[in-house]
């Protein structure tokens, strides 16, 4: 399995030492390519502190929060949370590489802060900076969270028994991070077809689906159709 997927967690506390000019031209570089392929307009954010400033919205959940990723695209694209979130995990993955931290973060900063284009959404935030040693607090949320870990039978249908590549992908999505930990993201494997589907009762949902999708895909040869419910295909 890939490193980045086991190695990346949720990282909420940072160093105040910056991210490095290398470090920023890989991260715009990689932003630029993505948002090439996919669409969005995703933007570096070197200072972006004063979105989490206020008290009454970040909970003191954040420490030295500085660099962010605005998560953004055109308000017509009708798959843009789902894109969000599989190219934004794309990203994360290469950060990760990268040895730096991150964290997406859906509604705790003030999006007044941010400025976007009039025609644009901003669905969501990535923080990203270098990794403090991790607080108690992050300490006893990733051992709560680990406990909660769903199981493959958990969160796939199937008629049949699961070949290796559906099991390999499974494997990957059990490490993709979800809103509150919900771990919604549903599979089935019917009549040799895989699709994936989540409820979309809540404003994260479709993301979570995009990053479930593009953990599936990093260890199993073929690439999911956009959409709920979109199927998968084999190279």
């Amino acid at each position: 399995m890939r490193s980045a997927i086991e190695d990346r967690v949720s990282r909420r506390k940072f160093e105040k030492e910056p991210i490095t000019e290398q470090e920023k031209e890989k991260i715009v570089s990689l932003i630029n390519q993505l948002n090439e392929v996919s669409g969005l307009t995703m933007a570096f954010l070197e200072d972006g502190s004063s979105a989490f400033q206020k008290l009454r919205k970040s909970y003191g959940l954040f420490t030295n929060v500085r660099s962010l990723i605005l998560m953004k695209g055109k308000k017509e694209d009708k798959n843009l949370k789902e894109k969000i979130g599989y190219y934004g995990e794309d990203l994360i993955l290469d950060i990760t590489d990268l040895g730096l931290g991150t964290c997406w973060v859906g509604g705790t900063f003030d999006r007044d802060e941010l400025t976007i284009d009039s025609g644009e959404e901003l669905i969501c935030v990535i923080v990203v900076g270098k990794v403090a040693a991790p607080s108690l607090r992050e300490k006893m949320m990733r051992s709560a969270m680990h406990r909660k870990v769903k199981s493959i039978e958990e969160r796939i249908i199937s008629d049949q028994p699961l070949p290796q590549w559906v099991q390999n992908g499974m494997k990957a999505v059990l490490f993709a991070p979800s809103a509150k930990n919900t771990q919604k993201v549903m599979f089935k494997y019917q009549s040799n077809i895989l699709s994936a589907q989540i409820a979309d009762d809540y404003s994260m949902d479709l993301i979570d689906l995009g990053i479930a999708k593009k953990h599936f895909e990093q260890e199993s040869e073929g690439k999911f159709e956009f959409g709920n419910g979109g199927i998968f295909h084999l190279k």
